[in-house]
């Protein structure tokens, strides 16, 4: 499977995700979608990343972003994990890893001396057109959303073309 590019159709998938519902790319076309990968629910560094998407949620929505949390974690895990959090969007669950592998997100990590293939945290801008637009990877967690969120109200307004934006 080949990875997503920049300024490039993004290729249709459909996933599992919380509450039941299976989240299909074309069926979101309309709507600028942010999916954010992180390593795993309920460790500190993505508790705190999805209460700050959480938090801006109706700011991301006013400009007409979805927001999806993407991770390896089942979907038990995740609706514990969403229902702890009190989530406002869904936690798609990546078992497979095939969401992973398009995005290009899980790579050799070291911790302690041991390596392993672990989840680089990564945030993906997809635009309503279904074209990827903006990528941040290996995130830091501070102000990540903030700038998340400026990037996606330049994107809303009025008359800007997409590929002025950077």
């Amino acid at each position: 499977m080949r990875t997503v590019t920049i300024n490039q159709q993004v290729p249709d998938f459909i996933v599992p995700a919380t509450n039941h519902k299976n989240v299909r790319l074309s069926a979101l076309k309309g709507y600028n979608v942010i999916l954010y990968f992180y390593p795993k629910d309920a460790t500190p560094g993505c508790t705190i990343e999805s209460q700050d998407f959480a938090a801006n949620y109706n700011s991301f929505r006013a400009t007409n972003t979805l927001v999806f949390g993407v991770s390896r974690d089942s979907l038990e895990s995740h609706e514990q994990f969403k229902a702890a959090q009190i989530l406002p969007f869904e936690l798609i669950s990546d078992e497979n890893q095939a969401l992973s592998a398009l995005f290009g997100v899980i790579k050799p990590r070291t911790l302690k001396d041991q390596t392993f293939m672990g989840m680089i945290r990564s945030t993906f801008l997809i635009d309503s057109d279904g074209i990827l637009r903006k990528e941040w990877r290996d995130i830091s967690v501070k102000e990540h959303v903030h700038e998340v969120l400026a990037y996606c109200q330049r994107l809303s307004e009025p008359g800007l073309k997409r590929t002025n934006i950077s």
